[in-house]
């Protein structure tokens, strides 16, 4: 049995005529009936009753519609499911990100973007670092990778800059700076601090460090933490002062504030990145929808 029989069968039960089901088969008449015949004949069961120019469906035929209908509207759902799927509208995309990414809503951003595009297509989302990140994409685990700015690409690994964040001072409520209309370096000197560590870099504390001096203070690092989350919680709760990206103030808690460091100039940069090599259609449509190239 062919899909053809089904459509057929279908066409002639509804027009109850070979020359007009045939006409909008776009077919001769003399295909049709042999194919109803060899449908018949696979089935054993007879479906029309012939009448002159006029056929109508048997008991079992009539039977047989509801089956049949059912039948092609899987194929062609299975046929459909398979076209998004090799277009990238549907199926699973693998993303990870940075924590900062999420705080700042760049991670927001890029799948509101993304289900406005491709609504079906499910993502599956893995907080890691920058490091861990690269490690994935070219181990086939990840498909999208949202970091920070890495020491080096890997190979077959694309990046793109999506944005540069300012540096801000992030202190808590009641700390005496949080009133104060201007921060200078010599305001941060000796204070308590937190710091984002960076598992995937080595040296970050002395180029940390070299920053600050060049800037003229040098800070106590109390606390370090992985994540941004984890450091603004500790900034809140008056454990010391730390440095935040500014997209980071949007979505944060009302007991910090943020000052402005004009004098602060290093930024941190977030990246998309992925595969070079036969990126899968969700990865071209992640890309199309938020715009990059």
């Amino acid at each position: 049995m062919e899909l053809r029989h089904l459509r057929y069968f279908l066409a002639v039960a509804a027009c109850e005529n070979m020359t007009r089901a045939a006409e909008q088969l776009h077919i001769t008449q003399p295909p049709l009936s042999r194919a109803i015949r060899e449908l018949e004949n696979e089935l054993g069961v007879v479906l029309f009753e012939r009448h002159n120019q006029r056929i109508s469906l048997t008991e079992v035929g009539a039977a047989l519609v509801v089956e049949a209908e059912s039948a092609i509207e899987h194929i062609d759902g299975f046929a459909h499911h398979a076209r998004e799927l090799a277009a990238g509208e549907r199926g699973r995309i693998r993303v990870g990100y940075v924590d900062g990414a999420l705080q700042g809503g760049v991670l927001a951003t890029q799948l509101r973007n993304l289900r406005q595009r491709c609504p079906a297509l499910v993502v599956d989302l893995t907080a890691l670092s920058t490091a861990a990140q690269l490690r994935a994409l070219t181990h086939n685990q990840l498909d999208i990778a949202l970091t920070y700015t890495p020491r080096e690409w890997p190979e077959n690994v694309v990046g793109r800059r999506l944005l540069s964040s300012q540096m801000m001072l992030a202190v808590s409520a009641d700390d005496a700076l949080s009133s104060q209309p201007h921060v200078q370096p010599s305001d941060l000197d000796g204070s308590s601090w937190v710091a984002l560590s960076r598992e995937d870099d080595p040296v970050w504390r002395e180029r940390f460090l070299h920053h600050c001096a060049n800037a003229g203070f040098q800070p106590d690092i109390r606390y370090e933490v992985a994540q941004l989350s984890a450091l603004l919680g500790l900034v809140e709760a008056g454990a010391g002062r730390a440095l935040a990206q500014e997209i980071s103030a949007r979505t944060a808690a009302s007991g910090l504030a943020f000052k402005q460091l004009p004098w602060w100039t290093d930024t941190v940069d977030y990246w998309v990145a992925w595969r070079t090599r036969n990126p899968a259609p969700a990865v071209e449509r992640y890309l199309a929808a938020n715009n990059i190239e």
